[in-house]
């Protein structure tokens, strides 16, 4: 049996998917449904049993058994919202659950793996998974950054693999309850489709208009980078999930108006209250990943980007 905390969402629900392309189906998936909005995201997968996070946590203080032996843990569960300026809410769900949580599989030796963030970087650019280089900039950040310093120290003592993945902008479908979360290419399609136009900001932080420069990765790699250390358990520590390619926002939306045509660009001012906040460049060092042994190529956005759009219809 297989836990994936946060099953009902985005890349937990699309993980579940990939575990029953495997073959699996003892999944018990773990999550808050507080509305209906995410259960169109678990249409046609199979599962064993679903748990609210807070009888599941229950479960992991108390060290309750399940009916079932634990394979392994994917822990994709948190709160995402980058705007939430609740510190103590924003490390309560993603750092102190996280602990209670890795606590529970070292206790009972279930391989454990996580999602971090690329955002604990912040301004930095240089993107490799070192403390020297993250500097987180709002409390999200800092939530998912704190946790990866716990993993650092607990590694040298761990008896089990422990995988954190740092995922970087990661878009694809099933992400539309996210709201102003969801990806810029979810946004950048839905302006399209309903105005013809596509706003994106003003040259900042040195670069000009649009050019602002992300790593884009697909929901459909991040599954599979997943899967793939879940077959290769002998490793453990924090790694990079990204293309290791940034692209523009430009690029980004001339790929999404290639579906509508007559559709056009709109710089809009950039926001003073992102100055001090925004990464303006993100690109994954990959390094780490390759050196482990994940060989699968990333797909791009020009491949990418065409194939979300065709899922959207």
């Amino acid at each position: 049996m297989i836990i994936v905390t946060g099953g009902a969402g985005f890349i937990g629900s699309h993980l579940v998917k990939g575990l029953n392309q495997l073959g699996c189906d003892e999944i018990v998936i773990v999550d808050h449904l507080k509305s209906s909005e995410k259960i169109t995201n678990l249409s046609g997968v199979r599962f064993y049993d679903y748990l609210d996070k807070f009888s599941f946590l229950e479960a992991v203080k108390t060290r309750r058994e399940f009916s079932k032996p634990i394979q392994a843990i994917f822990h994709q569960g948190a709160c995402s919202d980058t705007t939430c300026t609740d510190l103590h809410y924003l490390l309560e769900n993603n750092f102190e659950y996280s602990k209670q949580l890795l606590h529970y599989a070292m206790h009972t030796a279930i391989p454990f793996i996580y999602a971090s963030s690329a955002s604990v970087y912040g301004l930095a650019s240089t993107f490799k998974e070192h403390p020297d280089y993250e500097h987180p900039l709002n409390g999200y950040a800092f939530s998912k950054f704190v946790f990866d310093q716990y993993v650092r120290k607990i590694l040298p003592e761990a008896h089990i693999p422990i995988i954190g993945l740092r995922y970087f902008n990661v878009y694809g479908l099933h992400e539309c309850h996210k709201g102003p979360m969801a990806s810029v290419i979810f946004h950048f399609n839905q302006q399209a489709k309903k105005e013809g136009c596509i706003r994106l900001f003003e040259g900042s932080g040195g670069y000009k208009n649009g050019e602002q420069r992300r790593d884009f990765v697909a929901v459909e790699d991040i599954v599979r980078v997943n899967l793939w250390f879940l077959e290769h358990l002998k490793h453990s520590g924090i790694f990079n999930v990204g293309t290791g390619k940034s692209a523009s926002f430009n690029q980004v939306a001339h790929a999404i108006l290639q579906r509508y045509p007559g559709g056009v660009l709109r710089y809009i001012p950039f926001p003073e209250s992102l100055k001090e906040h925004y990464q303006h460049f993100t690109e994954a060092d990959v390094t780490a990943l390759r050196a482990v042994g994940y060989n699968e190529p990333f797909r791009s956005i020009e491949k990418g980007i065409p194939l979300y759009l065709k899922q959207q219809v």
